[in-house]
């Protein structure tokens, strides 16, 4: 049974994207090669927004991940980068990914607003509007991750989303 993890991060001015894509980056790099990270999916959402989606043998594997390395660097940089940050949880009884509108709903109906320090008029509430789903892209363990006995990455776990 995985652990999903929804991420939603709205960067609040221009001037922060630079630094949020490098971070971005790192943490993407990171991520590939974490115990038990099984898959997962990265969309650019409108007006400098970006939704993460990752599947995890456990929420101790996506902890481990979160709080270690360029992915501990970057989170209390969110603070000020962000104006809206929400993160939603569960454990899926099955194996493929949800697809980006059940992530937003799930999101809507049991996530939290993360604490950002300039917060939106729509943050607390998760008023956003729904997520524009063309932009998105998987992210699957890397070759690495397989050698050291992690999930192979000819088994992501699939999108339950059609391609467009």
């Amino acid at each position: 049974m995985p652990f999903v993890s929804i991420t939603r991060l709205r960067v609040r001015s221009f001037r922060f994207l630079p630094s949020f894509i490098l971070y971005t980056l790192r943490s993407l790099r990171q991520v590939k090669k974490a115990a038990g990270f099984r898959g997962g999916s990265l969309l650019a959402d409108r007006k400098w927004t970006f939704w993460t989606m990752t599947a995890w043998d456990s929420h101790d594997s996506m902890r481990a991940y979160m709080m270690n390395g360029s992915h501990r660097v970057a989170m209390p940089r969110l603070l000020d980068w962000c104006d809206e940050a929400s993160v939603v949880h569960w454990d899926q009884p099955q194996d493929a990914l949800p697809s980006w509108p059940q992530a937003d709903r799930t999101m809507r109906e049991n996530g939290r607003a993360s604490k950002v320090r300039n917060p939106s008029s729509d943050h607390a509430a998760l008023g956003f509007k729904p997520p524009r789903v063309t932009a998105a892209g998987q992210i699957r363990p890397s070759a690495d991750a397989a050698r050291l006995g992690r999930r192979a990455p000819a088994e992501p776990i699939p999108s339950a989303e059609k391609p467009h």
